[in-house]
């Protein structure tokens, strides 16, 4: 069995500063919504949801009880109590994942990040989008592969994507909020979707 380093969830990573700029800048989309941040690590992007009006989940890998106390240290000190944890892995029906309020909108930054994973993360949105069929997925990923997609992956499960370029929330810039990140790196910004008939 393959396990990510732990670490990847410990320290704030280039996509998440972009997909909590994305959050900021569009924070009356989410102002009083129900939000799930997926592999959120140290929770960027769903401590600004919160802090924009969001009702947020936090949610990570179930097998790395690290990071999600990691989670929990991210809203004592953004002083947010009553912030649903919990532990979730991608492709796997669980207990936690049947048990989810309906959500809104569900974020996820840089979890394409190993292209095994693709699918299991694909699937897990899919489920969600079932369950919450109006539900939008807000993610950032980092280009790492020109091979690497998952646009065939969104077609099998019956989804959809827009990319949004980053100029159109002021993300094009190699440091965002008084911090060195993303820097050079290529990010991506998608809003997926279920595909309507």
């Amino acid at each position: 069995m393959y396990v990510l380093d732990p670490q990847y969830g410990m320290h704030v990573w280039p996509c998440a500063v972009v997909l909590a700029q994305y959050v900021w800048f569009h924070r009356r989309l989410v102002f009083e919504k129900t939000i799930l941040e997926l592999g959120a690590g140290v929770s960027l992007p769903g401590i600004v949801a919160a802090r924009c009006g969001a009702e947020i989940i936090l949610s990570d890998n179930a097998a790395l009880p690290q990071c999600l106390d990691n989670c929990h240290r991210s809203c004592q000190m953004n002083n947010l109590s009553g912030v649903l944890v919990t532990g979730l892995t991608w492709g796997q029906i669980s207990p936690a994942l049947l048990a989810l309020p309906p959500v809104d909108i569900i974020l996820a930054s840089d979890v394409f990040f190993e292209p095994e994973d693709f699918e299991d993360v694909i699937s897990t949105v899919h489920y969600l989008m079932e369950k919450n069929p109006c539900s939008q997925f807000w993610t950032t990923h980092q280009v790492r592969s020109a091979d690497w997609s998952v646009q065939g992956l969104l077609y099998k499960w019956e989804m959809e994507s827009i990319f949004v370029p980053l100029q159109s929330f002021e993300a094009n810039k190699e440091q965002l909020a008084d911090s060195p990140l993303p820097g050079r790196h290529t990010i991506e910004m998608m809003v997926i979707t279920k595909v309507t008939m």
